[in-house]
């Protein structure tokens, strides 16, 4: 695993005053004899970004470790700022799980300043990455990353791989633990996946077209034969606003394709996609796209979330005229 590339960003004069003392004040990462005593206080202080991310490392981890989640559940993650409650477990952490890829930008300018003792581990470091196309005669490696790797679960696979690693390394003495959990996962993972293709497979392949608020499902399309018709904003990051050129030309496809629903994330704003609707005359039919719902939810794990999500795609598509 590596340290995350990070970006010169500047960060406000108190928030760095608050991260020197609380670096200043940090301990050792837990030696193999602490782990083994049982004491919470001598858990492995873990930090993941996301509610996704953070259950994933919750499964591998289990009892062995003290977790804090950063975003709340709901939270955009393209859009999530920061708080002084995140910098203190920032700053308090022995690991910090990220997905990358660019996803976390809110976070560059505060890892550069944790402990040095703190690992930052990038867990889709290994993942066959889908890139945005560059411009005319580049690579296409020179496009944009993107990092909604979670909406297939074979790359969810090796983030557990690369999350059992991590926690071995750092806690030896409890190496069969964290197998049996990444192992137990990995397992009800592949059954999610079968799951998955039979799904779609009970769709014609005229009806597996997809609009969606932003270009969040690369990875859902590419593995499981979908078609992408289009975005109402372009790229991967929610923030970004679409020309009036491109609203028009996705509007033409919709009418040519004979599209009859907008995917959109719950999470985000749906001003445009709500736009789209009243002049195309389509449903919007939201989804949790970056976050988990809260514990009482319907996705309020990664496996129930990919469940849900995948119900309301084949449901929409399979009900279109």
């Amino acid at each position: 695993m590596k340290r995350e590339k990070l970006s010169k960003t500047r960060i406000p004069i108190v928030v760095l005053a608050f991260i020197a003392i609380s670096v200043g004040c940090g301990r050792q990462l837990p030696t193999e004899g602490d782990q083994d005593n049982g004491s919470s206080e001598n858990l492995l202080k873990v930090v993941a970004t996301t509610t996704i991310l953070g259950d994933v490392v919750s499964v591998v981890g289990g009892e062995l470790i003290d977790l804090e989640v950063l975003l709340p559940p709901g939270a955009d993650p393209h859009a999530y700022q920061l708080t002084p409650r995140d910098v203190a477990a920032l700053s308090d952490a022995d690991l910090i799980f990220v997905n990358g890829l660019g996803l976390e930008t809110f976070l560059e300018p505060v890892l550069e300043n944790v402990g040095e003792d703190t690992k930052v581990i990038t867990t889709s470091e290994g993942i066959r990455v889908i890139s945005a196309p560059g411009s005319a005669g580049d690579d296409e490696a020179t496009g944009e990353p993107d990092p909604h790797v979670w909406f297939d679960p074979l790359n969810v696979m090796i983030w557990v791989d690369n999350i059992e690693d991590v926690f071995t390394s750092a806690n030896p003495g409890n190496q069969d633990t964290f197998h049996d959990n990444a192992e137990m996962y990995r397992e009800q993972l592949r059954e999610l996946d079968e799951w998955i293709v039979d799904r779609f497979e009970q769709l014609p392949v005229d009806r597996r077209l997809i609009v969606t608020g932003h270009d969040s499902f690369g990875y859902l399309v590419e593995r499981y034969g979908l078609e992408l018709i289009g975005t109402v904003i372009p790229g991967f990051s929610t923030q970004t606003q679409p020309s009036a050129k491109e609203l028009a030309a996705l509007l033409d496809i919709i009418e040519q394709r004979e599209v009859t629903a907008v995917f959109i994330s719950d999470s985000a704003s749906s001003s445009l996609a709500e736009q789209i609707a009243r002049d195309s005359g389509i449903r919007l039919i939201p989804l949790s796209t970056g976050s988990l719902t809260v514990a009482t939810g319907e996705a309020a794990t990664y496996l129930d979330f990919m469940r849900v999500n995948i119900e309301t795609i084949v449901n929409v598509l399979s009900s279109a005229n």
